[in-house]
């Protein structure tokens, strides 16, 4: 097999959950455009739906099965409906987070603070488990997930963010750990700062941008599609030794002073 030909997923199905827009988006169409048949997912139905509409029209395979992953009855159902479609699950890509609270720790509430943990940490742990199991069976599949550089470095107004997306890392370590020698592997992305929707609140702060624009190296933020490239390297052959990982996609935003 040539080096080219490891990136190839024909034939694997991949879910991707928040993926109606943003990264989520970016990460299925790229996943689509090297082969791969892709769920879309994320809480509303015709959201997803038009999303798949749209690949399907441009020749790639995807149907959208609305999922709110808070929800476990509906991983349930969406890891069921995928192998009921498409009658395997080789990759998981954990996207869908939230951030309901910019401030000190001290400022939120608990309310808050077990959203944002049940949504980030629990949920993803969930749907992991859930997609263990198919993966198992067939003695292969690769968990990618979705983290952040605030989980490796704290920053100002984003802690119980940033605690969420530091356990999401540690609880991809131990997915390597447990699962590889069924042949599963599981890495975490970091990326930083993305212009989409998720991320408006920061990168509408001019003042914050150009602090951020002059701190790292690239000198600017990075767009959803740049995540896209090392999903592919993760989810396909090509990373075919590479688990436990947290990658930094960061535009050195980690190793700026």
């Amino acid at each position: 097999m040539s080096i080219k030909q490891r990136f190839d997923l024909s034939g694997k199905v991949a879910v991707i959950t928040g993926s109606s827009k943003g990264i989520g988006k970016s990460i299925a169409r790229g996943l689509a455009e090297n082969g791969a048949k892709v769920v879309i997912s994320s809480r509303k139905q015709d959201a997803v739906d038009a999303v798949a509409e749209e690949f399907n029209s441009e020749a790639l395979q995807a149907i959208g099965v609305a999922c709110h992953i808070g929800d476990k009855a509906q991983c349930e159902q969406l890891v069921a409906k995928t192998q009921e479609h498409f009658g395997r699950l080789d990759i998981l890509v954990n996207n869908a987070a939230i951030n309901p609270y910019y401030g000190p720790l001290e400022g939120s509430d608990e309310a808050i603070f077990d959203k944002i943990m049940h949504v980030n940490v629990k949920a993803p742990w969930i749907l992991s488990n859930l997609a263990m199991l198919p993966m198992k069976a067939q003695g292969s599949g690769s968990i990618i997930n979705i983290a952040s550089v605030e989980g490796l470095h704290p920053g100002f107004g984003l802690g119980l963010y940033s605690m969420t997306k530091a356990a999401l890392i540690m609880m991809t370590k131990n997915q390597a750990k447990e699962w590889g020698r069924h042949g599963i592997r599981s890495n975490a992305i970091c990326p930083g700062l993305i212009k989409t929707k998720f991320s408006e609140s920061l990168w509408s702060n001019e003042k914050l941008v150009a602090g951020y624009e002059r701190t790292v190296p690239l000198k600017r933020m990075a767009e959803p599609d740049e995540m896209a490239g090392l999903v592919m390297l993760l989810a396909s052959e090509a990373g075919s030794y590479m688990t436990g990982g947290a990658y930094a996609a960061d535009g050195g935003y980690l190793i700026s002073g």
